[in-house]
């Protein structure tokens, strides 16, 4: 039975790429007169160079070589496309967003790690599912989460306190940055060790990311052969080290997604997860999600992406002392205007200079730099302004035929110069309190966050961004006040793209974000 099964695949994938070969020989493409770079493999395209785990500089001379639509080359001699340009944005994420869908491999790959929920749903059940959880999500939900965030930001404030007392030290500071949706897997006491879930988390996309190509291509063709118990057995038999690394992995997050289930059902239901598990079981049988397919989605995203996206604010921060002294200046008046280390969300709505950092710490280095969607039919994608074709023409539209993998990148959009000006790339908090360019506004960004495409937008956006921005300046409030933080000399930090963009030192394994932190007086 495993033979026959396993020939037919072998087979099946034969055919395919066979077929692949004979339209990439004969056929014509509407994408053809596109600018583009040279290069990229048969079997991957430029698909390596786009999600190089090193590949900012690959993304940003390909931006501003050819410009905001770019021709690729895709898998298996396909065309893909790279675009930034805000009307096409428009179009990909908002407008025609249920034919600029997610690839069939990353919905498949997020219901085998995550479960059925909000990740690895598309079209009208993805609809469904985000309109029961809105309501979880709004103003007085996250206005109510912020003493869970002071209590889990002062025991990392405390800790660091004992750490420090008796002069500067280097702390990897990745570690204690883990909290999510009012929960901490670490004890936050500096003796600890690493929680395996928080490992795990951190290894996970690193892992994903080597195994892009075979997710997207050959996950499709094999995730329902047989039982989830011969599925088990295929990948411990098989002599893949990086696939038997993510079942180990998986096998963390629910695991760990079980137990936060329970403990959330048993104790005091006032964060988000407690809310989303009590929204669950409050749903028709037919809406219901099992508790650990609720907690592995969100307990991930609310981690990984707010943990790196604080950790990349303090690297920042460390290195622009004055910066770093403005704002602890600014925090402290508050603090002494009102007699309290913890300030109330419209308080923390009215720092300026912190709200500065937070925005421009995301609109530069968003978690998520690129996205990926499969385009469902042929569809015509108007540009905003007109990109020069290789024939010389000027091309102010064009037809994206069916089937092709459009790369919108979030980083590129947010960086964009003929929107945000020369300095672009350069982190400057201070430009959003001395005023934006016209061109910002004129641009009509289609994301949901200050012109940014950060946390995207339209139907698939960030559900929990405004809980995200409240944990960041929590947190940055906690230990801005008592701590100052510096760079450790000779350890250079080197942002990975990975999915979820993740902070490692030149030549040292794994991932890690160390700095010197003091007393700030």
């Amino acid at each position: 039975m495993a033979g026959s099964l396993a020939q037919g695949a072998l087979v099946a994938g034969a055919t395919w790429v066979s077929l692949r070969l004979l339209k990439w020989a004969f056929d014509v493409n509407p994408l053809d007169n596109l600018p583009g770079p040279p290069g990229g493999s048969f079997l991957a395209g430029h698909f390596y160079e786009v999600f190089d785990p090193d590949g900012w500089d690959y993304q940003k001379g390909i931006a501003a070589l050819y410009g905001s639509v770019i021709k690729l080359r895709g898998a298996f001699g396909s065309k893909a496309l790279f675009v930034y340009d805000p009307k096409a944005l428009y179009h990909i994420i908002v407008k025609d967003q249920h034919i600029f869908e997610e690839t069939e491999g990353f919905t498949i790959g997020n219901a085998l790690v995550f479960g059925k929920g909000l990740f690895a749903t598309t079209g009208a059940e993805h609809r469904k599912q985000r309109k029961a959880l809105n309501p979880v999500f709004s103003t007085t939900h996250t206005r109510d989460m912020i003493p869970l965030f002071y209590d889990v930001a002062h025991k990392v404030r405390d800790s660091f306190g004992r750490i420090v007392s008796s002069g500067s030290q280097e702390i990897e500071v990745l570690d204690w940055m883990s909290p999510g949706l009012g929960h901490t897997f670490d004890s936050l006491t500096e003796d600890a060790e690493v929680n395996y879930y928080t490992r795990g988390v951190r290894e996970y996309n690193d892992i994903n990311n080597r195994l892009n190509i075979a997710r997207l291509y050959i996950l499709p063709l094999v995730y329902n052969i047989g039982t989830p118990n011969f599925r088990r057995w295929v990948i411990d038999i098989l002599p893949w080290k990086t696939l038997k690394e993510m079942r180990d992995v998986v096998d963390i997050l629910q695991s760990t997604a079980e137990e936060v289930a329970v403990a959330r059902r048993v104790g005091r239901g006032k964060d988000i997860m407690s809310i989303l598990l009590r929204a669950n079981i409050e749903a028709s049988e037919e809406d219901k999600l099992s508790d650990d397919e609720f907690a592995r989605g969100f307990t991930f995203a609310a981690m990984d992406t707010t943990s790196n996206a604080m950790s990349r604010t303090l690297h920042l921060l460390s290195q622009n002392p004055a910066a770093q002294d403005k704002l602890r200046a600014e925090i402290r008046q508050m603090y002494a205007r009102y007699g309290r280390d913890r300030l109330e969300y419209d308080e923390l709505e009215s720092l300026p200079y912190l709200d500065a950092v937070c925005r421009e710490t995301l609109r530069v280095h968003p978690p998520v730099h690129t996205l990926m969607r499969d385009t469902r039919e042929d569809i015509v994608l108007p540009f905003s302004k007109p990109v020069r074709g290789i024939d010389g023409s000027e091309i102010h539209e064009v037809l994206v035929p069916k089937g092709t993998t459009v790369f919108p990148s979030l980083q590129s959009s947010n960086c964009n110069p003929d929107i945000w000006g020369p300095d672009s790339f350069e982190w400057k908090p201070e430009r959003w309190i001395e005023g934006l360019p016209e061109s910002v506004a004129k641009a009509k960004i289609p994301g949901i966050y200050s012109h940014l495409m950060t946390f995207i937008g339209g139907g698939r956006a960030c559900i929990g961004f405004k809980f995200a921005q409240l944990e960041m300046k929590v947190v940055l409030c906690s230990l801005l006040d008592k701590f100052k933080f510096s760079p450790v000399k000779g350890k250079e930090i080197r942002w990975k793209m990975t999915g979820i963009v993740t902070p490692a030192v030149a030549g040292e394994p794994g991932l890690q974000m160390p700095l010197i932190v003091g007393l700030a007086d």
